[in-house]
């Protein structure tokens, strides 16, 4: 029986990544770095620290992790405060709402900072929704390992098989299922060329969702 919902942020709630991309590149352009789209396309999931920490180990990086961190950090905050179309994603809100209503609660777990999670949640007006906000900074390794879930899932004080997560990326789908949970995968058209296989059950439409058919679904 599912007693908690945990969602995922970029690519499920909101559409983010393209900002990130052209903050990154835009990083990787004053760094001299070599990043193809496919090879970024395997970093979607992890946290900025791990991917700046390949990055450094991978092309030998002087400057320090933290500060590559700061500067990426720094673009995508102009980025996002001049970006004036930036909207949740369709039926985002509504399948919030739906679940909020059903009295199911809800967590986030986003390997997003915390910096990045508190834009968005004011943005949009999120807070009184979600029971947690757990930040993929707060741990040494991003999804696909599984500890940001596990400890959404303490935060919430649900056992890991009572939880179902809604992830896009590939990452995020192998850490739900490290953490032995039910998984639903988004393949949006923001979220192409992620393998979600792994998933329980996979939706192209979050209309395709509400309470009612996410306990069914985990029911079955």
């Amino acid at each position: 029986m599912i007693r908690t919902v945990i969602f995922d942020m970029d690519g499920v709630l909101v559409d983010t990544e393209p900002l990130h991309h052209d903050a990154f590149f835009r990083h990787f352009a004053e760094l001299g770095l070599p990043i193809s789209d496919t090879e970024y396309a395997t970093f979607l999931g992890s946290s900025t620290t791990n991917m700046y920490q390949r990055l450094k180990q991978e092309y030998g990086l002087t400057q320090e992790v933290p500060d590559l961190v700061r500067r990426k950090r720094e673009l995508f905050g102009v980025a996002f405060e001049a970006n004036t179309t930036l909207a949740l994603l369709p039926g985002a809100r509504e399948l919030v709402l739906d679940l909020h209503q059903a009295g199911v609660p809800l967590q986030l777990a986003s390997s997003a900072s915390h910096e990045t999670i508190n834009r968005v949640f004011t943005r949009f007006e999120l807070y009184p929704y979600f029971d947690n906000r757990v930040s993929g900074e707060d741990f040494p390794q991003s999804k696909p390992n599984p500890a940001i879930f596990l400890h959404a899932a303490e935060l919430a004080g649900t056992a890991p098989a009572h939880c179902l997560v809604i992830e896009d990326s590939a990452n995020g789908v192998t850490a739900a299922k490290r953490a032995g949970m039910y998984c639903i995968g988004y393949r949006s058209e923001h979220s192409t060329g992620q393998d979600l296989h792994h998933a329980n059950f996979v939706v192209s439409d979050l209309g395709q969702l509400s309470a009612a058919r996410i306990l069914a679904l985990a029911a079955e």
